[in-house]
């Protein structure tokens, strides 16, 4: 091996490359794959890659029927916290789906844009606990001292988690 002029270890690299390159182009196309298990499968993998190329494909998919794929898809996004994510985020807020409104507050707080605040901020008021949990979370995570009065009121929800979040929130505001 001495003297030959290869590189082992460059060689393994590009092996490797070419495997990422081999795989985020599989999952890609798995996202318009007819079974949905997959393409929630081939969504959550894309976020665990974190290669921004796949923020595209996992904006189109939130227009998926499947609640769960949509879910998927939104987590995907927030893992990855790409800005072109935001405007298609935030249109995930007035969905019906519970589970959607969660994800995208939760994601929203993930991308940190002060400019969600005021769509997030709506939700805090949710029926569903998670929702305003999420919510909670979300404007923690922006920190910004002026979503204060939104969350105090959180402090005397019926629901325990809700609270602690609210808390935890709270005191990440500055």
């Amino acid at each position: 091996m001495h003297g030959t002029g290869r590189d082992p270890v460059r060689e393994a690299m590009m092996r490797h490359e070419e495997r990422q390159e081999q795989n985020l182009s599989i999952l890609i196309k798995q996202l318009s794959d007819p079974n949905s298990t997959l393409r929630a499968r081939s969504a959550e993998s894309l976020g665990n890659m974190g290669d921004e190329r796949a923020v595209e494909p996992l904006i189109l998919l939130l227009g998926d029927q499947v609640p769960d794929v949509v879910w998927v898809a939104i987590r995907a996004l927030g893992t990855l916290r790409d800005p072109r994510a935001f405007e298609p985020l935030i249109r995930c807020i007035d969905s019906p789906d519970r589970w959607t409104r969660q994800g995208a507050a939760w994601a929203l707080g993930e991308l940190g844009d002060p400019k969600a605040g005021p769509v997030i901020i709506t939700l805090l008021t949710d029926k569903k606990k998670g929702v305003r949990q999420s919510a909670a979370e979300a404007l923690g995570k922006i920190g910004e001292i002026r979503y204060k009065e939104y969350l105090e009121p959180l402090l005397d929800d019926e629901e325990l988690e809700v609270r602690h979040t609210a808390r935890e929130a709270l005191k990440k505001l500055k």
